[in-house]
């Protein structure tokens, strides 16, 4: 992966949120009471907040840092910043209320795949959560997937999480 370096920002989130007391867990391991870091690659899509809902139910326990990263083209857009802003102060108090998981988030600028990827490197997570928008394998070739490049490329585990049917209730 090239050395390139991608602007980013940072997403104040409720400060009710970040303080969280450490939760007592008396028998469980040392990995668990520490917790793990768990990826999440958000937009303002509905495949991606079905990939969120899945994260939080079957990936995201107590003690579990949960950390959204959303990717623009330009991170100079203010209406953007502030949509993306206001999406994920919304995922953050949802993953507290459902999981009780401290939540980070991160807008980034340039490739999306590039991009994730090289969150996943600056974090180690044990998992990269991404949606998929479920197109056949013809068009993915010729149009390109983000989520297939993060499987290729991406340093950690990458669960793909496809699209709920029509119809379909969430995991949630």
């Amino acid at each position: 992966m090239e050395n390139e370096e991608h602007k980013w920002k940072e997403v104040n989130l409720p400060a009710h949120l970040k303080q969280q007391p450490e939760p007592e867990l008396e028998r469980e391991t040392g990995e668990r009471r520490r917790g793990r870091d768990i990826l999440v690659s958000v937009d303002h899509g509905p495949q991606s907040k079905h990939a969120f809902d899945w994260a939080i139910a079957h990936l995201c326990r107590m003690a579990d840092t949960l950390h959204l990263v959303h990717v623009v083209t330009n991170s100079d857009d203010e209406v953007l910043f502030g949509a993306t802003q206001a999406l994920m102060e919304r995922l953050a108090i949802e993953a507290y209320e459902v999981a009780m998981v401290k939540t980070e988030a991160r807008i980034m600028e340039g490739d999306v795949g590039k991009a994730i990827c090289r969150e996943a490197v600056r974090i180690k997570p044990a998992a990269l959560v991404m949606g998929t928008r479920g197109r056949g394998i013809i068009k993915s070739v010729l149009q390109g997937s983000k989520s297939e490049y993060c499987f290729h490329h991406c340093s950690c585990p990458v669960v793909i999480v496809p699209p709920k049917e029509a119809g379909d209730q969430s995991v949630i």
